[in-house]
């Protein structure tokens, strides 16, 4: 399995549309065209041999690879080291426009930059997950790959008085395979267009120069945007780029990952295909990027929530939201394996699709409900229209919250009354409560406090563990759960209340190993799935959260800046750190992301607030905790 680099060993580039996985190793080995969601065209992420890629690298048997992003863009320079010289392949995205296109387009521009270097250059398609066959056409100035359903061109980046770019060769299986050799200060290198099939042509330097500076004008532009100035800047704009780079642009959808079925396990089953649209993902992204200054995108969020709302005008089956769609809004999520496939590092099955999509998720109501009132505070309102599809939604929460559902981790191990879901939809009922008096809209008011009254009060009886001293997973265990770490910045408990506080405790003894935080203990909560998983990034940006909150400054402050250390060389996340420290899971992950940003917020905000003498303090507990249960590995749910 050497042939798979770290999940981590990767920088991510995009175009609004779609986006591609580059390595340190300068090998394009994921990107999907013309959508997020639509077939890979380089897969060997999840198949290293059948997968296809794109790889551009060194002749030197020996070399050095690094990435960085060119400043507050999502331009990346993945830099090679040889005794020889210094060289590097700048790859982007020329951004798309705001409606949908059929083909796009990848820049991979080579340099020498010190000594001279020789590159070889590697393009092999495989179209379809590598289940659509091709031919392939070659030319002095490229390749054209086409496929039954499937079309892509390679154009040789060049000038006019190159005799020849080193040597085209087609290989077996019609891979295109380029030598060159660069002295120092010369550029050339790979222009790729997907949906096209030809005509080829020379694509001279100037042009991709061209394309690169409005590449960086773009991103620093929208970067500019933001309104943030407080701690951790660089770490907070390097997530919003990264959300920015998994939005589609036609719709505002944003994927959860632009990645599918990385494992939570090395190994396992636990495989998932995350580039769909969650509701609660885009929920949760309208605070975040309001709290950026980021209305636009906010807006466009909301507006799909909102449209999603109204394509459900009549409620049935699970509710008047699915759980997740297609980044068009669509519903046609049929989850099916790609036996052809081995799987990242031989983690089978190879999912596609994603059958969670039916589930029974009460939460995400008020994730959509608390977005929405997040975004009438800053300006944002409904229209009548809108607020009429609200009042539907909030109809549907009073008369059906008290029932069981699958939850927010997804569990295919039955239905339970968890106690998060519970929290939601109180935080559904209250959030159009707020909704209606702030803005004078009619609405029934009476029922929807009565059924937001009955969910604290069942809350506090069936939620509330009096073994544990914690409230618990759901109304039938005394199993913890990462998810309620938001009780108290939703506002439904306070943050010094006895019983937050003992959960809290409770969670630091069963959850938190040093500064990473489980979900919950699949041994002791079965969730219908075989193996283990690690730490979930999002829940460890929610503890710190929590921790600011509650007051204890010191701590979250320590567990913030090292789970910063858990990053990828270029920022970026996956969805879960292994007890290796190995980043696991899709990647990079949205909620992973969103979750940093409002640590950040919150932690910033409480600091800024709190007395000189507490922020400059520095308690044994923030600094050196002492070995308890939380920060036992083997006390910990394994990883």
């Amino acid at each position: 399995m050497t042939d798979y680099p770290l999940i981590a060993n990767h920088g991510l580039i995009g175009d609004l549309q779609s986006a591609a996985l580059v390595a340190t190793d300068g090998s394009v080995d994921w990107f999907c065209a013309p959508r997020f969601d639509s077939p890979s065209v380089f897969g060997a992420l999840l198949d290293a041999a059948n997968g296809g890629r794109c790889r551009v690298r060194p002749t030197a048997e020996v070399f050095t690879g690094k990435q960085m992003y060119f400043p507050d863009t999502a331009v990346l320079v993945t830099r090679f080291i040889t005794e020889a010289g210094v060289g590097e392949v700048v790859d982007f995205m020329p951004v798309a426009g705001p409606a949908a296109t059929p083909g796009r387009r990848l820049v991979r521009m080579v340099r020498c930059v010190r000594g001279q270097m020789d590159f070889e250059i590697e393009v092999a398609p495989r179209f379809d997950y590598g289940r659509e066959p091709h031919q392939t056409r070659v030319t002095e100035d490229g390749a054209v790959f086409e496929g039954p359903r499937t079309s892509m061109t390679a154009h040789l980046v060049r000038e006019p008085d190159d005799e020849r770019l080193g040597r085209v060769r087609v290989l077996d299986g019609g891979d295109v395979h380029v030598e060159l050799t660069l002295a120092a200060g010369q550029a050339r290198g790979l222009f790729i267009e997907t949906g096209v099939a030809g005509p080829v042509r020379s694509v001279r330097v100037a042009e991709v120069w061209r394309l690169f500076d409005e590449t960086v004008d773009f991103w620093e532009e929208w970067l500019g945007g933001s309104t943030y100035a407080g701690r951790w800047r660089d770490m907070v704009h390097r997530s919003a780029i990264t959300l920015k780079l998994m939005t589609y642009a036609p719709s505002g959808g944003l994927v959860a990952a632009p990645t599918a079925s990385l494992p939570e396990q090395i190994g396992g089953e636990r495989n998932w295909d995350y580039r769909f649209t969650w509701v609660r993902d885009a929920s949760f992204s309208v605070y975040s990027l309001l709290g950026l200054g980021f209305s636009e995108e906010a807006a466009a969020l909301a507006r799909w929530l909102r449209e999603r709302m109204e394509d459900q005008a009549h409620p049935g089956g699970n509710g008047p939201l699915n759980i997740m769609y297609r980044i068009d809004g669509s519903t046609d999520l049929t989850e099916e394996v790609l036996d052809h496939w081995e799987g990242y590092r031989g983690s089978r099955p190879v999912h596609i699709g994603n059958g969670a999509a039916g589930q029974l998720q009460l939460d995400i109501y008020g994730e959509a409900m608390d977005s929405f009132y997040v975004a009438s505070r800053h300006g944002l309102r409904a229209t009548h229209q809108g607020w009429l599809r609200i009042c539907d939604l909030l109809d549907w929460v009073a008369e059906n919250w008290d029932q069981p559902e699958e939850g927010i981790w997804e569990t295919r191990g039955g239905r339970q009354d968890f106690t998060y879901g519970r929290l939601m939809n109180w935080v559904a009922l209250d959030r159009g409560i707020r909704l209606a008096t702030d803005n004078g809209r009619p609405a029934p008011l009476e029922r929807w406090r009565a059924e937001r009254d009955a969910i604290y009060t069942q809350i506090m009886h069936r939620g509330w563990s009096p073994t544990r001293q914690a409230f618990r997973q759901h109304y039938e265990t005394d199993v913890l759960d990462a998810s309620l770490l938001r009780m108290s910045t939703l506002g439904f408990i306070s943050p010094t209340d006895p019983m937050w506080t003992s959960t809290l405790k409770a969670m630091d003894g069963e959850l938190v190993t040093d500064s990473l935080v489980y979900r919950y203990d699949p041994e002791a909560s079965p969730d219908g799935l075989r193996g283990t998983e690690g730490t979930f990034s999002l829940c460890t940006f929610a503890y710190v959260a929590a921790l600011a909150e509650s007051g204890r400054l010191d701590k979250a402050r320590i567990t913030f800046e090292k789970m910063l250390t858990y990053a990828n060389h270029l920022g970026l996340y996956s969805e879960e750190i292994a007890l290796t420290g190995e980043q696991i899971g899709n990647f990079p992950q949205a909620f992973t992301h969103l979750a940093l940003i409002d640590a950040a917020l919150a932690l910033d905000r409480q600091l800024d607030l709190a007395p000189p003498a507490q922020s400059r303090r520095r308690s044994r507990e923030a600094t050196l905790a002492a070995p308890g249960a939380g920060d036992d590995a083997d006390a910990a749910p394994a990883g």
